[in-house]
């Protein structure tokens, strides 16, 4: 059972999981192109918690199913929490019962103790938060090792937000506006949390839109690897994903 925890803040989410958590929203990840999107991601996230294998893992927001099945199929004890009970359905379809727990909640007001998961992530949800740093907060509170988030980077393509947004909307018709960050706020406001040591890895050089644009994935996989290879991707890649360790076991984290 879920050691669970009570708290009364009467500060609501936006539950902009709903969306995330749907299958329309799944279309836009559909096709080769999309399976490419995801497989980067996944791996990403899987080098990134190497140092705790088959750990306890709370996904936040993570009812669109990209991460939770690699995780549960690759042996990691995961619960995933969502603002509504629909934001199961996805889970439901392809994941074994019994193999994840789920659990509705306020994503602002989480239900836990400190410290009850190991590894706390969150994808596809802080840039759609107006308090993300409440949502910060909340992800470091409840972790014991580390957080792992992705957040679409101003440092990229993403200066040119109004334009690729009109871009964006014209291949996926429902897109959302969504909020760009730096790495310089987000790295300090995990610190205020005692999350330190910060690891960033940009997925992408070219926007997502671009990808979609160009469909061939062994041409975008070349490309991808030659910006790569030249440090383009490092420097302005998005979005990235960022994990963060706890002030007092970063040191003993493989980094």
């Amino acid at each position: 059972m879920l050691d669970l925890k009570t708290k009364v803040t009467g500060i609501v989410s936006q539950k902009a999981d709903i969306e995330t958590s749907s299958d329309d929203y799944a279309k836009r990840f559909s096709g080769k192109v999309g399976e490419y999107f995801l497989s980067v991601q996944g791996k990403i996230t899987l080098d990134l918690l190497k140092p705790w294998h088959k750990a306890k893992v709370l996904d936040v927001g993570g009812g669109h199913a990209q991460l939770a099945v690699p995780l549960v199929n690759n042996g990691f004890d995961v619960t995933i929490v969502g603002s509504d009970e629909s934001c199961r359905t996805r889970l439901d379809k392809f994941l074994q019962p019994k193999s994840f727990e789920y659990l509705t909640c306020n994503l602002l007001n989480l239900p836990f103790d400190d410290n009850s998961f190991d590894i706390v992530i969150s994808f596809r949800l802080l840039t759609h938060e107006d308090n993300w740093k409440l949502q910060i907060s909340e992800l470091c509170r409840v972790a014991k090792h580390s957080v792992i988030i992705d957040y679409p980077d101003i440092r990229s393509f993403n200066i040119f937000y109004d334009i690729l947004f009109n871009i964006k909307k014209k291949f996926e018709g429902n897109t959302r506006t969504y909020r760009n960050f730096s790495r310089k706020e987000v790295i300090e406001e995990f610190d205020k949390n005692n999350f330190i040591k910060p690891v960033f890895k940009p997925e992408f050089f070219l926007p997502m839109v671009i990808h979609k644009a160009i469909k061939n994935v062994t041409i975008l996989k070349a490309i991808e690897k030659l910006f790569s290879i030249l440090g383009f991707t490092k420097l302005f890649g998005s979005p990235v994903i960022l994990r963060v360790a706890a002030k007092e076991v970063s040191n003993t984290a493989v980094i």
